[in-house]
């Protein structure tokens, strides 16, 4: 079952005793990072939601490292979404990955995931201002040299065509530059980005609405490499339609939000502030789109889920890892002869795999062009192929096949910044040691009588 709103993500994880409540008063101003990032890091023993219900300067509570676990990511999106989109995959038409991706929205299954658009907006949000909202800095220079360093760390951002056709969701950190006024960081490739050059081109302000919290489907959705709509894609991974509300300024927002602003892009960009990321350093400052705000409103107690981005392991990588179920059926259908992919967190945020596959003897090579052309895959920074008999995440074992599988000259290639590794057997190689299986077996048969326990 997945969870349709983040409440019913705070009860669930409350029963699975995942979930831990901060009731001292704590500062949004890098404390509330800082407790996040020990427990992120802490260990099994140490790592659970975090749910702050004082904080300094904001009537309102924090939510963080909501998905900061294999455990807390199947509570939030169930444990189908991966098999619902292979089934979606399997309806449309085409015999690879792109043909059936661009097939997809033309399934009934896809139709009948379209949102629900609601009437009116829903009764339980209110009216609020930027300044009461409990925004947390996560890094020491973050801001710098243009604002104070707080930013939105989980927002789905929400564009659209000038003809209104064309809606995007995705996952761009928003940056606090004024009592009423956001800078958000979307790239050059993003949807967004184009919107925006579209809206140029018409000569009108573009629209712009950023929700905080609602589905954690859509949340999830929102971070997808993928080219389809993110509210009916996250409708189809949790088997029913989003329902949505139209804002003031013409587009949707959930229905589930906890936050959402409305307003328009300003004429001029600004700078978007050093944010300290996944790389251990800091974003330097950039132009980005600066959006004036008309609206805001929340749910009157109102939970704002935020994440604390840093040198993993971290809780943006626990949900990059779930996209990987959306990856593999993808990849199979270019390259049937994979079996498992592994995604180490240490390099999750590069694009770096490991992916098993069978019956390479030797064209292990041409796998990996074939894996390349993916386009989830393309700019990967390190792929690793390995046979299907390792586990690819025996990250040891994996280290292992390089180090004895390997030839150098002949097995890695870099290319565009890219490193590629085909530490699969040849079939030119030495014989593998393996043990004798009937011995293996009297020994587990004998294990005990040697003096063993279990």
């Amino acid at each position: 079952m997945v969870c349709h709103d983040i409440r019913e993500l705070l009860q669930r994880l409350t029963a699975l005793g995942e979930l831990h409540e901060i009731r001292a008063e704590v500062s949004p101003l890098l404390e509330i990072a800082a407790v996040t990032d020990r427990v992120s890091k802490g260990g099994a023993q140490l790592n659970r939601a975090l749910l702050f219900n004082a904080v300094t300067g904001s009537p309102y509570r924090v939510a963080t490292n909501l998905f900061g676990s294999e455990r807390r990511v199947a509570a939030a999106l169930g444990e189908r979404f991966g098999a619902l989109f292979q089934e979606l995959l399997a309806q449309a038409d085409g015999s690879g990955a792109l043909a059936k991706l661009a097939a997809l929205p033309l399934t009934p299954a896809w139709l009948a995931a379209a949102p629900l658009m609601a009437a009116a907006p829903p009764a339980e949000l209110a009216a609020t201002t930027l300044s009461s909202l409990p925004l947390i800095k996560n890094h020491p220079y973050d801001g710098e040299p243009d604002h104070d360093g707080r930013f939105i760390t989980l927002p789905l951002v929400i564009t659209t065509d000038p003809d209104l056709q064309d809606c995007n969701c995705g996952m761009y950190r928003a940056a606090v530059s004024g009592d009423n006024r956001l800078v958000i960081s979307w790239g050059e490739q993003s949807g967004a980005a184009a919107h925006e050059a579209a809206w140029q081109a018409a000569g009108r302000p573009m629209p712009v609405v950023i929700a905080v919290g609602g589905p954690p489907m859509l949340t999830f959705a929102a971070t997808l490499p993928l080219p389809l709509d993110e509210f009916t894609l996250a409708g189809a991974l949790q088997g029913e339609p989003l329902q949505l509300f139209r804002c003031g300024n013409g587009l949707p927002a959930p229905a589930a939000a906890e936050v959402v602003i409305e307003g328009y892009l300003l004429p001029d960009k600004a700078g978007s502030g050093a944010f300290g990321n996944h790389t251990g350093g800091y974003t330097p400052s950039l132009p980005a789109a600066a959006m004036g705000i008309t609206a805001i409103s929340c749910r009157r107690d109102m939970v704002l889920p935020s994440t604390v981005v840093g040198r993993p392991p971290m809780e943006d990588c626990w949900l990059a890892r779930a996209a990987g179920r959306l990856a593999l059926p993808l990849l199979r259908l270019d390259l049937p002869e994979v079996v498992a992919l592994h995604q180490p967190l240490a390099g999750i945020f590069h694009g770096a795999a490991i992916i098993a596959v069978r019956g390479a003897d030797g064209h292990g090579a041409a796998m990996i062009g074939t894996i390349r052309q993916n386009p989830w895959f393309a700019r990967a920074k390190l792929l690793v192929l390995v046979d299907a008999c390792q586990d690819p995440a025996d990250e040891s074992g994996v280290l292992w096949r390089i180090m004895n599988c390997v030839n150098a000259e002949r097995d890695i290639v870099i290319s565009a910044g890219s490193v590629s590794i085909d530490a699969t057997g040849k079939a030119n190689g030495n014989r593998a040691v393996e043990p004798d299986a009937a011995v293996a077996a009297l020994i587990e048969k004998r294990w005990k009588e040697y003096g063993f326990a279990g």
